[in-house]
């Protein structure tokens, strides 16, 4: 066990929350941008309002790792990277296989070294890491990718660039990483990219601004084909992160669960896509001013049904958190999960707080409105944790959250804003 497995998070419940609160810039915009940023040859590109959290220092030690300079400044939640000094091809095991998002440096290496080599990949995985269609894009671009598998049963993808050029590329999902990844390999390679189904994430939006500052050639974000000419080189920009829109639905959502009111500075409630429509037909009320949004909820929950899908659907990562506020709610609610399998080792936690849910493979029906009480629960994943904060904002007595560690991937001081607006709640590090 870790040091970071022995996080935990104690959390008495029924304070109503109250105030103002920063939210912090997007994870899922913040990382690709990190691998963007590896692809200037010269010059120091500037990340500001970067959220100071574990996927972002990871991100950071494995840009260290194949040779590039960087310097993040947590106070000033800013990141400065040279990547004039990349030298090394390899993204170790011992940071990649942490950190998910380590296959968005690929196409800076393709174009900076000629080729990338990831470790640590497990034998013949290929596909149930969902990365297929990022090394199909490639390979269509003028790529080999090949695997290889050591005595030990750990793999290794060597990718070489070869000459890559333009290519007609479709995205059998739309993922915002694999569109980022196919826009990068896209913006440097010689000739136009064409790319079908693509993700529509207002993060993929703020990626395509920072290459097109870099002087990348899109056209098409939001529309699902985009269209990419290769240019020689990009340079090295500043560039402000927007917000993050999950960090922000959690924070209404911890609004409504205590009957609260705060100001959410930075939220755009257009960001939230449906999982706004769905909290207001709770009874959530919502008011945009400026960069701050305004929410309150002082009528009782009603029941909702949720069907989760790619943005502007309701994003699966709010799923954890509305099942949580769908317990108090006056009636059954309905929650359909169409992206992700294995979303609902929630239910069990809830479960044990007092919930009553019933889960059918992707179907969840919550019985509300039950009270919760505390109770010692595990996050099983950053969503769950997130949610099960939610539950113990909302319970009698004390709730104490194991594996937490996983919050900390997600989320930035989320105990201290949280507390800042009324609620009792501590992070210990054993």
């Amino acid at each position: 066990m870790s040091m970071g497995d022995e996080v935990r998070y104690r959390v008495r419940g029924g304070n109503r929350l109250q105030g103002t609160v920063f939210v912090q810039g997007a994870k899922n915009a913040v990382l690709p941008m990190i691998g963007a940023s590896l692809m200037a040859s010269k010059g120091r590109t500037v990340l500001r309002n970067v959220p100071i959290i574990e996927d972002v220092r990871r991100a950071v030690e494995l840009a260290r790792a194949i040779g590039a300079k960087a310097e993040l400044h947590e106070a000033e939640r800013t990141l400065v990277i040279d990547a004039s000094t990349l030298s090394s091809p390899v993204l170790p095991a011992d940071i990649a296989s942490r950190f998910r998002g380590s296959f968005l440096f690929v196409p800076a290496l393709l174009h900076r070294l000629g080729e990338a080599v990831i470790e640590g990949v497990g034998g013949c995985n290929l596909g149930s890491r969902n990365l297929d269609f990022h090394y199909n894009g490639f390979k269509r671009m003028g790529a080999t990718v090949t695997e290889h598998v050591a005595d030990n049963g750990d793999g290794l993808i060597h990718i070489k660039a070869g000459d890559l050029r333009g290519a007609t590329l479709y995205c059998d999902t739309p993922s915002h990483t694999g569109t980022e990844n196919l826009i990068m390999a896209a913006a440097l390679a010689q000739g136009t990219t064409l790319i079908k189904n693509c993700a529509l994430e207002p993060e993929v939006l703020d990626n395509i601004e920072i290459l097109q500052r870099m002087g990348a050639q899109i056209k098409g974000g939001g529309t699902g084909f985009i269209t990419v000419e290769g240019v020689d080189e990009l340079h090295a920009v500043e560039h402000t992160v927007m917000p993050d829109r999950i960090d922000a639905g959690v924070f209404v959502m911890a609004a409504a669960i205590t009957g609260g009111e705060m100001g959410l500075v930075g939220a755009s409630l257009e960001h939230l896509g449906v999982a706004a429509d769905k909290l207001e037909q709770m009874g959530v009320e919502f008011h945009q001013e400026g960069a701050v949004l305004q929410v309150r909820r002082d009528r009782p929950l009603r029941p909702i049904n949720v069907i989760t899908d790619e943005y502007p659907g309701f994003a699966t990562d709010l799923q954890s958190p509305i099942m949580a506020l769908s317990c108090l709610a006056d009636g059954p609610s309905y929650i359909y999960e169409r992206i992700f399998d294995g979303r609902f080792k929630l239910a069990e936690e809830l479960t044990k707080m007092g919930a009553s849910i019933e889960v059918d493979g992707n179907r969840a029906k919550v019985n509300g409105s039950t009270p919760l009480r505390g109770a010692e629960v595990v996050a099983h994943d950053l969503r769950t944790g997130s949610a099960l904060v939610l539950a113990g904002l909302a319970a009698s007595d004390e709730t104490v959250i194991t594996s937490a560690y996983y919050l900390d991937r997600g989320h930035a001081h989320i105990a201290e804003r949280l507390s800042m607006m009324g609620a009792d709640i501590t992070r210990e590090a054993a």
